[in-house]
């Protein structure tokens, strides 16, 4: 935990017991119906392991990686969990940006608590979306399980129901679908030892070439907490409201922000192609669940959706579902399950984000290279 003159830059704690007090309670349910929930989605979580390997031919060894159920109070801990190791270096970067202020201590003890609540009023507002994750980089904490190394998979059981009663799709086919694309996920980094290395380390990168002042990084996450809160509005009839992303400033840092954005396509597209092409068998429902959830995807909910998705760059992950699935459908067309698994070799062969656009180039590529 990163800490200047004894307090945080980011007041974690503050943080979660904020998203706690705001986050809405789920859907209302019998507690036997909450336990028939938890069990399913547990099941689920383990036949998904088998439906995923079969499909991909990866040797997942997920066995020691926890599967926790969780409520949106436990997604929040966890997900703070999660950002206090990653975020571990930009924030000595900031810390040492400020020793040398007259009395950066005073600054950093009030703004750790005004940032504290707005990553708090951040979380809240997430909580009550994701239905799932493979946290990669959390360690083990009270509670809260993981890996050796980390990594734990999340599924959110009140939003799993949520979500099925606003589409009107089958629960049972619902949730199975859900685990289907979390447990791709854990797949992805189990069978392949070093993803989760090769993306700390690209993010690490990438937070050191950050020179952001922590007043600026502070003003992002204002502006996404009022947006949340229905304060802000979302910028110009242009869109020119700013979001996270603006943060990129540097030649080297848009060298990585694109590897990153090439790997987190492949990951979420190889997610979405496995959960659809899984389904069929094992999923009656699938072609109704796909249909409504990719337009529920798309729309959002109304304009507070809108807001906060373009102030966290999270339109840009839609557009990650896409691109990425379409190049694992266009590359497995062509070249086979096996020739597309040939991206998980090494870093060298994993898409760049102008090959994700054509996949035609990564085939041309690769393929050579793995019959020398």
């Amino acid at each position: 935990m990163t800490s200047f003159g004894g307090t945080d830059l980011v007041d974690w704690n503050l943080a979660v017991s904020t998203a706690a007090r705001m986050t809405r309670p789920g859907p209302g349910v019998s507690r036997d119906e909450a336990r028939a929930v938890v069990a399913e989605l547990r099941r689920h979580a383990e036949a998904a392991r088998e439906h995923v390997h079969g499909f991909t031919g990866l040797d997942n060894g997920a066995a020691d990686t926890p599967v926790l159920v969780v409520d949106r109070p436990g997604w929040i801990r966890a997900n703070v969990a999660g950002f206090r190791e990653l975020l571990g270096p930009v924030m000595a970067r900031m810390r040492e940006r400020r020793s040398g202020v007259p009395g950066g201590a005073a600054l950093t003890a009030v703004g750790s608590k005004v940032t504290g609540v707005e990553v708090g009023m951040l979380m809240s507002f997430l909580s009550s979306r994701v239905l799932g994750q493979y946290e990669t980089f959390a360690p083990a904490s009270a509670g809260l399980p993981a890996r050796p190394g980390g990594g734990r998979l999340l599924l959110v059981a009140p939003n799993v129901v949520q979500v099925e009663r606003e589409l009107d799709v089958n629960p049972h086919d619902f949730r199975l679908w859900v685990c289907l694309h979390e447990e791709t996920h854990r797949t992805q980094f189990t069978a392949v030892p070093w993803l989760r290395d090769h993306l700390e380390g690209e993010i690490q990168g990438f937070l050191k070439e950050s020179d952001v002042d922590p007043g600026t990084l502070a003003e992002r996450f204002r502006q996404a907490a009022q947006a949340v809160t229905g304060k802000s509005p979302e910028g110009g009839e242009d869109g020119s409201g700013r979001g996270l992303v603006d943060l990129v400033q540097t030649p080297a840092q848009r060298e990585i922000l694109d590897r990153l954005t090439a790997v987190m396509s492949l990951l979420e597209g190889h997610a979405d192609y496995v959960m659809d092409g899984v389904g069929p068998a094992t999923v009656p429902s699938v072609a109704e669940i796909r249909e409504k959830f990719t337009r529920r995807r798309a729309t959002g909910a109304g304009r507070l959706d809108r807001a906060l998705r373009k102030v966290l760059g999270m339109d840009a992950k839609l557009r990650q579902y896409q691109e990425g699935e379409r190049f694992v459908r266009t590359v497995v067309d062509e070249a086979g399950m096996s020739g597309f698994n040939k991206v998980w070799t090494s870093p060298n062969t994993l898409p760049t984000k102008d090959e994700i656009a054509d996949p035609g180039a990564w085939v041309a590529r690769v393929r050579p290279a793995a019959a020398g």
